[in-house]
C-alpha cells in the first residue's frame, strides 16, 4: 500500500524520524512520490529536520532540488537550518540571496538572519539588518526584537540593546534574559541587577532558570550578599532549585562571596550534578587558596564525573602550593590514563609543579617530551633549577635556549639577572646586559630594574646610576632600587640627591621607599632629613606600618632623638619582638640600663611576646654600658635556661664585654676559657679595649697575641691589635701587623666626625688642614688646651700607635682628632649655650673622652657624641657613660 501525503507529513512532524537513518527513508518516499517539487511544505520539513539532526549538508541539498525558490517558507527553513548549526556566514549569504531573488522577507526570516549577525559578531552587518526590519516595519514584532536584542547583548553594544528593548511594543520574559543576560556578562553587575528588579516591579512576568543564572552571576561578582541569599530564597520558593544550571549559579556566587560553607551545602543537596558543578566548586576552593579542600573534593568524586582539562590545571596548581609531589604524580598519571593531551599549556604547568615540589628531574623529563615548546616551558625548567639552587644548571639551559630559540622574554632575563646577583657574577651580568640591549627589553620596566639591582649588589653602583638615568619610565621600584644601591655603597650624598629628585618628579613613594631611606638617616644621624621623612609617612598613611614604626624608632634612637623614639614607640598600635628589641637596644645606647630592663620584663609580662637572640644581645648590650653587670649575667642564664636558646659568638661577646666595661678583666677572662666554642676575635677585642682603658698592659699583650694569631679578616681587630703593642711601645710587632695589612692591601675605614649647623652637614677628618675654618679652630682648640692645662689635663701619649721621640708631635696627633675639630667648629659657628651634637664612625677614644668632658665643663655647654658603640652626654664635666664606652 502506498503512504498518502498525509501519513508523509504525520512521520516527519513525529518521532519516527528521530534518525538520520528513518529520516533517508521517509525523504525516498517523499522523492518517490514526487512531493518534493510538488509541495514546499514537505521540503520545509525536510530541511528543518535535517537541520534538527546536525545535517545542514542534507538541508541544502534539498534547498537546491527546489530551486530557484520563489517560497520565503523556502528561504527561511534553509537559513534557520544554517544558523542553527553554526554556520552564520553562509546564513548570511542566502539571506543576501533571498533579497537578490526579489522573495520578500516576512516575521520569521529575520530571527535566525540577526542570530547569524550576532554570530559572525559583525555590528556593521547587523545594524544593516536592523533598518531593514524597520524599513519592513517588522521591528514591533515580539520574536524579531527579541532576537535584535539578543544580538546586540552578545556584541556588548548594550545601549543599542536597551534602546531596542525600550521601543518594543510588547515584551517577554526572552526579552528581559536577554538585555540582562548582556549586561551582567560583560561585566555591567549594578545595571543587570537593577534590570532585574525593574522584571520584578514592574512587571508579571515570573523570572526563569535563566534569568537567575545571570542575575546570580551579577551579585557574585558585586559580592553582594544579602541579595544574593534573598535570590536563593527566590530560587527555593519558584521551584527552579532542582535546575542543574541554577544550582551551578548559586555554587559559582557562593564562591566568590567566599561563603564556602554555604556553597558547599548547595553543592550536597545538588540530586543532579554536570562537570560544571565539580569543577565550579574544584577551581573555586583552589582561587579561594583552599588547595586542600580543593584536592579532597576532585579525590572524593572521581568516580562520580569525568574531569576536563580546566580540572586537572587547577588540582596540579594545588598541588605544586601544597608541595606535594606523590599527588602530582597520581594526577599526572590520571591525565595519561584519561587521554588527555598534554599541550603547551599543561606541560608548563606540570614542569612548574614539578619544579615546586623539588622534583627537577621529572619537570625536565616532561620538557624533554613536549612536541611544543614555547618561552613558558624553557622559563618553567629554568625557574626549576633556581629554585632548587643549581643556578650554574640553570644558566646552562638559558644558553641552550638561545641557542634552539634564538630569543627570551623579560621573564628570562629577570630569573637569570638574579642569578647573575646571587652568584655576584659580574661578567655574565654584563652579558645579559648586552642581550637585554639587543632584544629590546631595555625599554622594560622591570628589567631595567633588576639591572640597576644586579650590578648595585655587585658593587657597580656607577653602572646603576648609568642605567637609572638613561631610563625614559620609571616607577617607584626604580627609586627604592637606585636609593637602596647607593645606601649600600655609602654614597649618602647619591642619595639624598636621588631623594629629591623623586620628590621632585612627582613620583609617590611607597613603604619600601621609607624602609630605605629611614635607616640611612639613622646611619647619617640625619635627624632633620629623618624628621621631614616622618612627615611623608604621616602624609601618606604609613605611620600605623609595623615595620616603619620599627625603622622609626631606631631612626630617632641613633639620631640622639630618644624622646621621639620613646614617642613613636608609645603610640603604636601594634608590636613585635623587634618593637622591643629596638626600644631596648636604644635606652642601652643611652646608657639607660634601668629603663632597658624595665622594657624588657613589659614585653616578658604584659606585651606577651617571646624574646629572640637579638633580643637578648640588645638587653646584655644595655646592661654592659651601665655598669649593670649581675642583672646581665641574669639575663644571659634566663635565655639559656627559660628560653632554652642556644648562645652564639656575639651572646658570648657581649658578656665579655659586659665584665670588661666593669673592669672585671680577670673574670671575663675566665669566661672566655670556659666557652663551650672557641673565641672569635670579637670575643677578644672587647677584652682588649677594656684593658687598654684599664692599663692592664700585661693582659693586653697576652690578648693582642690571640687577636693576631687568629688574623681574622676585618683590619679592625688588626689595628685594635697593633694600638695595644704601640701602647706598650713594643714597635717591632706594630711594624709586623701593619705590614701586614699592607701586604694584603687590607685598609681600616678612616675616622671622621660629622656635625650639622644651620641645616648643612660639615665632615672633618683627623689632622685634616682643609677642613672650613681650620685656622680659627686650631686657635680656638689652642685656647681650649690652655684652660684644660690648669684643670690638670695631660694628652695621653698611650693614644698615638705610631714611633715618635717628639713630645709635641705625639702632642699633635692626639690633639688634632676630627672630633675636636667637629666640636670646636660647632663651639664657632652656634650660640653660646646652645647643645651640640657630633656624630663619629669610630670609638671615641680615651683621650678625645676626657677632652671633651672638660670642653663641656669650660664652655657650660651639653655635648652629644654618638660613635660607632653609643652616646656620650658630655655635661658639666662628667659624661653620661660614667666612663664605660
Amino acid at each position: 500500500m502506498v503512504p498518502s501525503s498525509a501519513s508523509i507529513s504525520k512521520a516527519l512532524s513525529s518521532s519516527s524520524s528521530s534518525t538520520l537513518k528513518d529520516l533517508r527513508r521517509i525523504h525516498a518516499l517523499v522523492i518517490s512520490l514526487g512531493l518534493e517539487r510538488s509541495s514546499d511544505f514537505f521540503s520545509g520539513k525536510l530541511i528543518d529536520k535535517y537541520s534538527h539532526l546536525k545535517d545542514p549538508r542534507s538541508s541544502l541539498s534539498v534547498f537546491k532540488r527546489v530551486s530557484p525558490a520563489e517560497n520565503v517558507y523556502l528561504w527561511n527553513s534553509i537559513i534557520r537550518a544554517l544558523s542553527r548549526n553554526g554556520l552564520f556566514s553562509e546564513a548570511l549569504e542566502f539571506y543576501g540571496k533571498l533579497r537578490e531573488a526579489n522573495v520578500s522577507p516576512d516575521r520569521y526570516t529575520f530571527p535566525p538572519v540577526v542570530k547569524a549577525c550576532a554570530g559572525v559578531f559583525d555590528k556593521e552587518i547587523g545594524d544593516s539588518v536592523y533598518n531593514q526590519i524597520i524599513e519592513l516595519g517588522f521591528e514591533s514584532d515580539l520574536y524579531v526584537g527579541n532576537a535584535v536584542v539578543d544580538m546586540y547583548s552578545r556584541m556588548g553594544v548594550l545601549c543599542r540593546a536597551r534602546q531596542v528593548f525600550d521601543e518594543m511594543p510588547v515584551r517577554d520574559l526572552v526579552s528581559w534574559n536577554s538585555l540582562i543576560s548582556g549586561f551582567s556578562s560583560h561585566g555591567y553587575h549594578e545595571e543587570a541587577v537593577e534590570l532585574y528588579r525593574e522584571l520584578r516591579r514592574s512587571s508579571w512576568i515570573m523570572p526563569d532558570s535563566f534569568t537567575v543564572t545571570s542575575v546570580l552571576y551579577a551579585f557574585g561578582n558585586l559580592l553582594a550578599v544579602k541579595e544574593g541569599e534573598g535570590l536563593h530564597g527566590f530560587v527555593m520558593k519558584s521551584g527552579v532549585s532542582s535546575v542543574v544550571v541554577v544550582n551551578n549559579g548559586l555554587l559559582s556566587m557562593y564562591l566568590k562571596l567566599r561563603r564556602v560553607t554555604d556553597a558547599r551545602r548547595v553543592f550536597d543537596e545538588m540530586v543532579v550534578r554536570d562537570s560544571v558543578s565539580y569543577n565550579t566548586m574544584i577551581c573555586g576552593c583552589f582561587n579561594l587558596d583552599m588547595y586542600e579542600e580543593s584536592v579532597r573534593l576532585f579525590l572524593e568524586n572521581l568516580d562520580q564525573f569525568k574531569a576536563d582539562i580546566l580540572t586537572v590545571s587547577s588540582i596540579l596548581r594545588a598541588c605544586g602550593h601544597l608541595r606535594d609531589l606523590s599527588l602530582a604524580k597520581y594526577v599526572h598519571e590520571y591525565m595519561m590514563r584519561g587521554g588527555f593531551s598534554v599541550g603547551a599549556t599543561v606541560g608548563n604547568i606540570l614542569i612548574d609543579v614539578y619544579a615546586k615540589c623539588g622534583d627537577v628531574i621529572a619537570a625536565r623529563d616532561v620538557f624533554k617530551g613536549m612536541e611544543c615548546k614555547d618561552t613558558v616551558s624553557w622559563n618553567s625548567l629554568i625557574s626549576g633549577y633556581i629554585q632548587s639552587g643549581d643556578l650554574l644548571e640553570g644558566v646552562k639551559l638559558f644558553k641552550m635556549m638561545m641557542m634552539m630559540e634564538g630569543q627570551a622574554d623579560h621573564v628570562t632575563y629577570l630569573m637569570l639577572l638574579s642569578v647573575s646577583t646571587r652568584l655576584s657574577d659580574l661578567k655574565f651580568g654584563r652579558g645579559l646586559h648586552c642581550s637585554v640591549t639587543k632584544s629590546g627589553f631595555y625599554s622594560d620596566v622591570s628589567v631595567s630594574n633588576a639591572l640597576i639591582d644586579m650590578y648595585a649588589k655587585c658593587g657597580e653602583e656607577g653602572d646603576s646610576l648609568q642605567i637609572f638615568n638613561s631610563m625614559e619610565t620609571r616607577d617607584t621600584v626604580t627609586w627604592n632600587m637606585v636609593i637602596s644601591a647607593c645606601v649600600r655603597s655609602g654614597d649618602f650624598a647619591s642619595v639624598l640627591q636621588v631623594t629629591t629628585q623623586m620628590r621632585n618628579s612627582g613620583v609617590v613613594p611607597d613603604m619600601a621607599t621609607f624602609l630605605v631611606t629611614l635607616p640611612m638617616c639613622a646611619s647619617l644621624a640625619g635627624k632633620r632629613l629623618g624628621k621631614e621623612i616622618h612627615c611623608c609617612l604621616l602624609r601618606f598613611g604609613y605611620e600605623s606600618e609595623l615595620r616603619i614604626g620599627n625603622a622609626l624608632i631606631e631612626m630617632y634612637s641613633k639620631c640622639g632623638c630618644l624622646k621621639s623614639s620613646l614617642k613613636v614607640f608609645e603610640h603604636m598600635s601594634r608590636r613585635d619582638v623587634v618593637t622591643w628589641t629596638g626600644m631596648i637596644y636604644a635606652y642601652g645606647m643611652y646608657g639607660e640600663g634601668e629603663k632597658a630592663l624595665a622594657a624588657f620584663a613589659d614585653m616578658e609580662k604584659e606585651a606577651g611576646v617571646v624574646p629572640d637572640n637579638v633580643a637578648f644581645i640588645a638587653i646584655i648590650y644595655a646592661c654592659s654600658h651601665s655598669g649593670l653587670v649581675e642583672q646581665g649575667l641574669a639575663c644571659f642564664e634566663k635565655m639559656k635556661t627559660q628560653y632554652k636558646i642556644e648562645p652564639v659568638m656575639e651572646h658570648y661577646a657581649c658578656v665579655v664585654d659586659l665584665l670588661s666595661r666593669s673592669q672585671k678583666i680577670s673574670k671575663a677572662e675566665e669566661f672566655i676559657q670556659a666557652m663551650p666554642v672557641k673565641p672569635d676575635a670579637s670575643v677578644w677585642a672587647s677584652l682588649l679595649r677594656a684593658c687598654r682603658t684599664s692599663g692592664d698592659m700585661e693582659t693586653a699583650e697576652r690578648v693582642s697575641k690571640k687577636i693576631v694569631e687568629l688574623n681574622p679578616d676585618d683590619p679592625g681587630y688588626s689595628i685594635l691589635a697593633s694600638n695595644a703593642y704601640a701602647a706598650l711601645r713594643k714597635w717591632d710587632k706594630v711594624s709586623l701587623i701593619r705590614k701586614s695589612l699592607k701586604d694584603k692591601e687590607r685598609k681600616k675605614n678612616p675616622g671622621y666626625s660629622w656635625i650639622e649647623v644651620s641645616k648643612k652637614v660639615y665632615l672633618f677628618r683627623a689632622g685634616d688642614v682643609s677642613a672650613p675654618q681650620f685656622e680659627a679652630i686650631q686657635e680656638s682648640l689652642e685656647m681650649l688646651y690652655s684652660l684644660m692645662a690648669k684643670e690638670g689635663y695631660v694628652p695621653d701619649p698611650r693614644e698615638v700607635s705610631q714611633n715618635l721621640e717628639e713630645e709635641e708631635e705625639k702632642r699633635r696627633l692626639v690633639c688634632g682628632h676630627s672630633e675636636r675639630l667637629a666640636i670646636a667648629f660647632g663651639l664657632l659657628n652656634t650660640e653660646p649655650g646652645t647643645p651640640l651634637q657630633v656624630m663619629k664612625n669610630l670609638r671615641v677614644c680615651g683621650d678625645c673622652h676626657e677632652v671633651t668632658k672638660l670642653i663641656s665643663k669650660i664652655v657650660g655647654r651639653e655635648i652629644l657624641v654618638r660613635d660607632a658603640n653609643r652616646f656620650h652626654l658630655f655635661k658639666d664635666g662628667a659624661c653620661s657613660c660614667n666612663d664605660r664606652w
